[in-house]
């Protein structure tokens, strides 16, 4: 088990049949659900230190808002994942660094939550090496039939312990933490 305390965090709303958002990234099926802007996001947000993400959702965020929109930096740390682009913007600074590397030396620091925003082509790996502790994942009243994946085919299992249950109107809530073997091992 990890003994540094810092904590490395999926949370996110996927249709009933486990997609993120549809082929084109659109996220128009959960916006809107009955529920979205009381699950708790505000107050998961206030214990987050350090926030991962992909180029492409990064992109897609910033296709509708200004850099001052940008809701994910305001006091934290804010990583993306990139092969193309470098350096920082106003928001963020780009990671060329192997994605599992980078957050195994994250995950060094003493006392950090660290959220994994968006899914698939980030959360994959560090699904592989065991290193995503928790999963907040909320659930909307849809089946969308195909998207973007919440989870890619693995060869890895990750047995998760289910802490919590959240029901929010239209959006129920299911808190897990990656269960660790009796030796103290994922």
């Amino acid at each position: 088990m990890n003994n540094s305390n810092t904590k490395l965090v999926f949370y996110g709303a996927v249709s009933l049949d486990g997609y993120l958002a549809r082929d084109d990234h659109s996220l128009d099926w959960l916006l809107g659900t009955e529920g979205e802007e009381e699950i708790g996001a505000t107050e998961f947000f206030s214990t987050i230190d350090i926030v991962l993400m992909g180029r492409k959702t990064y992109e897609q965020i910033m296709l509708n808002l200004s850099d001052d929109d940008f809701p994910y930096n305001k006091g934290k740390e804010c990583y993306v994942f990139s092969r193309s682009l470098t350096g920082s913007d106003n928001n963020v600074k780009f990671v060329n660094d192997d994605i599992v590397d980078f957050t195994k030396s994250l995950k060094k620091e003493k006392g950090k939550r660290i959220w994994i925003v968006g899914g698939g082509e980030v959360l994959y790996p560090l699904l592989q090496e065991r290193l995503v502790d928790e999963f907040y994942i909320q659930f909307a009243p849809i089946i969308l039939g195909s998207g973007i994946p919440l989870f890619l085919p693995s060869d890895i299992e990750n047995e998760l312990k289910l802490l919590d249950v959240k029901h929010c109107k239209q959006l129920a809530e299911l808190h897990y933490e990656l269960k660790y073997r009796s030796n103290g091992t994922s």
